[in-house]
């Protein structure tokens, strides 16, 4: 079945089909034109033949040597002759196989009885009956006139049966049907040949094409005629070469359109006309993996969001904007719709996460709140205590020096809240300078116990202060350094009891010098604990000793060792203590920070 579905069976059936009708109908002519041919052939070599015998017995005596000529001539054909008078019949048989028939076939036929009337020449062909077998013979008969020596009128009638004619025939026939099947032979033989020739470049094509179907576009097909096949061939091998180029730069497009949606900050979703998510790039996949996992979706569902707002866009025909708010954070969706034509076949939603510029927006605001609550207290004392020197209502002078004293006290806290505050502004905005050198860091741990030895003997606390050796130089800014352990050991000592303990120390690492304050104090509230470096952050004044601090220090700590690469790190249990981390590399890059 396969072989009639190909190419080769259906030419090599096509060619045969048509070569054997083009054979059957000339053969049916051939044999009916041979048919005719020998039929006329042997009427007229019989008519020949009787007017030859019929000149001979009309030129020659009726004797019987005339007659014995006329036998001779009609043995010769193989026929059988019978000449008759005017006044008599004269019976001569010539041809001893072949039956004689009756006079009175000859006196009633009418074609073969107007020779002896109108002296005609008669030809005729039928059916007789064999006296004595009572059988039908089809014979040939034809009839001339002839006109005797002796003045007598007559006819000589000459017949021989048709399978002579059908002999003839026979061997035409099967000449003719040996050479047509000799000639559906050749042409199947032919036909094969040719459809095979014709396919062949076909079949080298499809291969070709299913080369180039898998990816292999070296695949080239042949060029061996000049003809169709071979333009065909030459179309091929330039549609391969060009697809590949297509192909080709449709990737490099695709994986640099590919490399962008990987790129960008924001996420990227394409919905298709049904509105379901087509493409997502790693923060649009994020967005989508923080929405499952707070509203508790199995895999394979999308925020209804998405939706909602893709119903907004299609209706609406425009842009449309959404906030969300997941895990705490903000998401803002801009869905734009994708026109095939004039219809929509899509859209795209750009979706950013907005959560540090609310931030930022709320810091800026508690920033304000926060400064002018920090300068209105000692601003109002300062007030209060100076109009009460210029209004005498201190009549002593140890009043008014106790006054003068709360008044100098509060300046100065104005001054290192305005320092601090100008610290972190500089730090924030990248405008800082670090000098950094080699640090010896038992010398610098020794410096830091020495100036909270006094502090922690008056709050009854114990600080340990020690370091370990360190396998590479440390190299920073040993001021600013300091700062940052200031800062940390200060906080820890107002946020501890009494008998409460401090520890600070320095170790080393392969990579890393590791710098460590805990405290065995009131510890920091977990909800809490990702604000503690914050502008202005400051923990329940109830947990404080003392003064609670402007809020500052610990984004100053942040922002100094974010400027020597490092990382600080924050752990705390309530009423069970806190521990600062600090991680520096050995040594940063040489250099402004500015």
């Amino acid at each position: 079945m396969m072989f009639w579905r190909s190419v080769v069976g259906k030419l090599w059936f096509t060619i045969l089909l048509l070569v054997s009708v083009v054979l059957l109908v000339l053969t049916f002519l051939l044999l009916q034109s041979f048919e005719q041919f020998h039929t006329e052939h042997a009427e007229q070599e019989l008519l020949n033949h009787a007017n030859l015998m019929a000149s001979f017995l009309a030129d020659e005596e009726m004797d019987e040597a005339a007659f014995q000529m006329s036998q001779t001539i009609a043995e010769t054909y193989g026929a059988k002759s019978v000449i008759v008078f005017e006044d008599e019949e004269f019976w001569y048989t010539s041809h001893e196989d072949i039956e004689e028939i009756p006079l009175s076939f000859f006196i009633e036929n009418p074609e073969l009885s107007q020779v002896l009337t109108t002296r005609e020449s008669a030809v005729t062909q039928g059916d007789y009956t064999v006296t004595s077998r009572d059988e039908h013979d089809e014979v040939m008969i034809v009839g001339v006139p002839v006109d005797f020596t002796s003045g007598e009128e007559g006819a000589i009638y000459l017949y021989q049966p048709l399978t002579v004619v059908e002999e003839a025939s026979n061997q035409t026939k099967q000449i003719i049907y040996v050479s047509a099947g000799v000639a559906i032979i050749l042409t199947t033989i032919f036909a094969f040949f040719l459809t095979t020739r014709i396919t062949a470049p076909l079949r080298r094509m499809r291969k070709a094409s299913l080369e180039v179907a898998k990816g292999n576009f070296d695949a080239k097909v042949p060029i061996q005629t000049k003809d169709e096949i071979g333009l065909l061939a030459i179309a091929f091998n330039r549609m391969a070469r060009t697809l590949h180029t297509n192909l080709h730069a449709l990737s490099q497009e695709k994986e640099q359109l590919s490399r962008i949606l990987s790129s960008m900050a924001d996420g990227v979703i394409t919905l298709d006309r049904n509105g379901k998510v087509m493409v997502t790039n790693p923060p649009a996949r994020e967005f989508i993996d923080a929405w499952r996992y707070d509203s508790k979706a199995p895999h394979g569902e999308y925020p209804s969001v998405l939706h909602d707002l893709y119903c907004k866009v299609v209706q609406n025909e425009r842009e449309e904007v959404a906030e969300v708010m997941i895990q705490g954070r903000s998401w803002v969706i801009l869905m734009t719709p994708l026109y095939d034509n004039h219809d929509v076949r899509g859209a795209v939603a750009v979706v950013r996460d907005m959560t540090e510029e609310r931030q930022h927006d709320k810091l800026r605001k508690d920033f304000i709140a926060n400064v002018s609550h920090e300068l209105r207290t000692p601003i109002s004392m300062l007030q209060g205590y100076s109009e009460a020197i210029v209004d005498d209502i201190a009549s002593s002078d140890d009043e008014k020096k106790e006054f003068a004293q709360i008044i100098h006290d509060e300046s100065l806290r104005i001054g290192r809240l305005v320092n601090e505050f100008l610290d972190l502004a500089r730090m924030e905005a990248g405008y800082i300078r670090l000098e950094k050198e080699p640090i010896d860091v038992e010398a610098f741990v020794t410096k830091i116990k020495r100036k909270f030895q006094v502090v922690a003997k008056e709050q009854q606390i114990e600080l340990q202060a020690y370091s370990q050796h360190l396998p590479k130089p440390l190299i920073a800014d040993s001021d600013r350094l300091e700062q940052v352990v200031t800062n940390l050991i200060d906080n820890a000592i107002r946020h501890t009891y009494n008998n409460g303990k401090v520890y600070f120390h320095i170790e080393g690492t392969d990579k890393n010098v590791i710098i460590e304050v805990v405290d065995t104090g009131v510890g920091i509230p977990e909800a809490d604990l990702p604000f503690v470096f914050e502008r202005f952050y400051k923990t329940d004044k109830a947990r404080t000793r003392g003064n609670a601090g402007t809020g500052l220090g610990l984004a100053i700590v942040k922002n100094l060792v974010e400027a020597h690469h490092g990382k600080v790190a924050v752990r705390s249990k309530m009423n069970e203590g806190t521990t600062f981390t600090v991680t520096l590399p050995y040594e940063t890059e040489r250099g402004l920070s500015e």
